[in-house]
This record gives structure tokens, sequence and C-alpha cells, in this order.
């Protein structure tokens, strides 16, 4: 693959700043971000208060493990605006992503935070091998989901000309490939693959395309896909990693002349490895959980945010700021399908509310093709249900969970007593089939 290395004015100062300057201002962003987050967020006066810590605290960056976590519930627990830390007028836009019940994640930003954001995917993007002036296709999805508003800001702030194609409508995403000739695409590994299969379908070359250049996220994926992407298409293919959590795509990403993983943004973010276990912070190069506290966001400063995510921190190479490896697993049993983090709790709820089910049910995924497929299993409550209403009853829950989840699943319904049961340990209710 064709590489572009970076000239040293590409760089910004911070991309290149000694240890030494950067932990210098990582402190000062840090005992700025907690003080902030003390004075304006109910929720974080009251943890940090229970945990006898006060911002003042932090002396030094080990000091920062004395302060309490944020996880994923604290935010459903206060939703919608509750973690917000400027007065709502000041938030100029608002993001989500699937929750329980019904409620998403909603995270907020102020229009430094959107500048802020921009620039780092920029800088993502730069790193990346794309510049000013280059085409950008963007096939994430657009709306409350941060990827493909986030890509798009990124893209338009490095100078370049934005393609706002979206997802799906697979044939038109190669016709546009074809005419508007872009350089670059952004896109879920996944559906990149389904992209070159649409070429070979329309007896075309993927590798014949103008595109040079692919900038993968919202999913996990491998070294060997990396590989197969590369090969197919023939293009550079780059890992961006980000949560709406925390910002959004570009909190990470890799640098084209190293390929070595994901560069974390240190001058925004603070990360930390822990024991998923007890919580303790463990050296670099320990296998954990991924833990980000923001360092400038104004309207939702996260505190030591879980991230589930399993990784681990590895020396800087081609910037100043340590990398991200790949990740591994998770610490939780939140699914990764298509882009949309699913919780087997969110298929439980909905289920539960469809009176003519037990309540019982399995989630099954599979890979059809290179996406992922999704086939909720559950089982009637009384055998005296008809065929035609098992019908509406499964085109009813395969409607609510397309609608308050994201994902399209398959909905089979079986007879009473028809879901495996477990009378020790936990209930089996994900098969995943996918390959590791």
């Amino acid at each position: 693959m064709p590489v572009k290395t970076p000239a040293p004015g590409d760089l910004e100062p911070i991309e290149k700043a000694s240890q030494d300057e950067l932990r210098a201002l990582q402190l000062q962003r840090l005992q700025w971000s907690l003080q902030h987050a003390y004075d304006n967020v109910p929720h974080y006066k009251a943890a940090f208060d229970a945990k006898g810590v006060h911002p003042s605290d932090l002396k030094e960056l080990a000091d920062l493990a004395k302060f309490p976590f944020t996880t994923k519930k604290d935010l459903r627990d206060n939703y919608p605006f509750g973690m917000f830390a400027v007065p709502r007028e000041q938030v100029s836009r608002i993001h989500a992503s699937s929750g329980t019940t019904g409620k998403p994640t909603v995270v907020g930003y102020t229009q430094r935070d959107i500048d802020t954001w921009a620039n780092l995917v920029a800088r993502s993007l730069r790193a990346a091998g794309t510049r000013a002036g280059d085409i950008v296709h963007i096939a994430y999805g657009y709306g409350l989901f941060t990827g493909g508003l986030g890509a798009h800001y990124g893209a338009e702030r490095l100078g370049c000309t934005v393609i706002p194609m979206s997802g799906g409508q697979t044939e038109k995403q190669v016709q546009l490939i074809q005419d508007f000739k872009p350089d670059v695409i952004m896109v879920t590994p996944s559906y990149m693959q389904v992209i070159i299969e649409e070429f070979a379908r329309q007896g075309l070359d993927a590798r014949d395309c103008s595109l040079k250049v692919g900038v993968f996220g919202a999913e996990p994926w491998t070294e060997a896909m990396r590989a197969e992407i590369e090969s197919k298409a023939g293009i550079d293919a780059l890992d961006i990693y980000g949560l709406s959590e925390v910002m959004g795509p570009g909190v990470a990403n890799e640098c084209i002349e190293s390929k070595d993983g994901p560069v974390i943004w240190e001058d925004h973010f603070y990360p930390e490895i822990i024991d998923p276990e007890t919580g303790e912070v463990l050296p670099d190069g320990s296998e954990g959980e991924l833990v980000f506290t923001s360092l400038s966001k104004e309207a939702l400063p996260v505190i030591r945010y879980r991230t589930r995510d399993l990784t681990r921190l590895l020396p800087p190479t081609s910037r100043s700021m340590r990398r991200m490896g790949k990740i591994v697993g998770r610490s939780d049993d939140m699914l990764i399908i298509r882009g949309v983090n699913l919780f087997p709790t969110q298929i439980e709820e909905l289920v539960l509310r469809e009176p003519g089910l037990s309540g019982q049910y399995q989630i099954v995924v599979s890979r059809d093709g290179h996406l992922d497929a999704v086939e909720v299993r559950c089982e009637l409550s009384s055998a005296a249900v008809g065929t035609a209403d098992i019908a509406v009853i499964a085109k009813s829950l395969q409607h609510r969970i397309k609608t308050l989840i994201g994902v399209s699943t398959k909905v089979l319904i079986g007879p009473p007593d028809s879901i495996e049961r477990t009378l020790v340990g936990k209930a089996r209710r994900v098969i995943d089939h996918r390959p590791k």
C-alpha cells in the first residue's frame, strides 16, 4: 500500500511535544475538568463527596485514581440532561446512543466542544493520510449517532470536499464512488466489505476506483480484515476510535506511516487501564479495561468513564502520545451489531412488554456475508395463542427493537418452554456464532 509520511509542518506542536510538556498540559487540564464537573454537575459533586475527594486533591496525574468512576448507568440515571455542566441554552448540539427502556444515553456539546471535536477528527484524518482538497465519502449513519456528523465536521475542518452519503443504498454508494471519485471513505469495516462485494456484483474491480484511504470505526475489527480490505480495495485501511460518551469518533486514530494502533489524543482525553474486577490502575502494557477522563469538554465532562473495552496502552511511536492496542473484548455483556450497541437487557425489556410472551429469550448473532445478523428467539406464555396472533406478536417485537434500539432482527416465537433453561448460574441469553 502507498504510505504518506507527514512533513513536520503537517503536525500540531502537541503531536511532537516532549513527555514533560504533554504531562504538564494534562495535569493543568485535568485539574480544570475535575473542578468544572464538581462545581456544575450535581452527580459529580455527590460522587466526589461520597468518596471523600475534592478536585484540589489532584496534585499529580496519579492522584486521579482517588476519584470515582463514571458508568453508562450514571448517564441513564440522569436522563436526559442531568449530566450537563452548562445551562441547556449553551448546548449547541445533542447526540444520543441507544439505551434501555427506549431511553438513549444523551450527550451534549457547546460550540467550543463542537470546534474541538471537528479539530480532533481533522487531526485524525490527517494522521490517516488525508489532506485538504481531498474528497471524503462518508457512509457512517447521520442523525443522533455521532459517526456521520462527527466525521463530516472534521473532514470539512481539514478542508476536504465532503460527500454526506450516510449508510445503506449500497448500489448507489458504488455509483457515487465511481462518479464523484472520492479519495477517502469513512465507514464501518464490515460495510466496506459489502461495498467491495457490490463492486464485484456490478462487474467492477474495487481496486480500480479512486479510493486511496479508508478510515474505519464504530465496531471492532481484526488485522485479517484490514489485510482483506486493503487487498480487495487497493487502499490503506486505518482504525479510528471513539464513543459518544467521551466525544464521538476521533478520540484516537491510527497513523498511516505506522498502522500500529490508534494514537489517543492525550491532550484532550486522559486514558487509564484498570483491572475490570478491582478497579485498580494497571501499568502501561497490561491488558485491562480502558477508562477515559475528558480534559477539555464543557457541556459533558466525563470523569474516569468506564468504556468496558478491553485493550492495552502502548508506548508512543509516530506521535508523542500513547497508542491503544486492538480491542480484544468487553468487560460487560454489550454486543456491537453493525456499529450499534446492544445489551441483552434491552431485548429482555421489550420481550416483557409483549403480553403473549413468557419473558424467556435468546439472542443468536451470526455473520451473514460480511454483516452481522441477529435472531431473537422467544416463547409463548400459553399454547392457546393462534398462528395469526403469533405473527402479529413477532412483527410488533421486531418493530419495537428496530425503533427503540436501532437494530434489524428476525424474531422467532416458539411454544411454551421451548427456550433453553438453566438451573445453575446465568441463563444463556446470547449465542454468538460470529468468527472471533
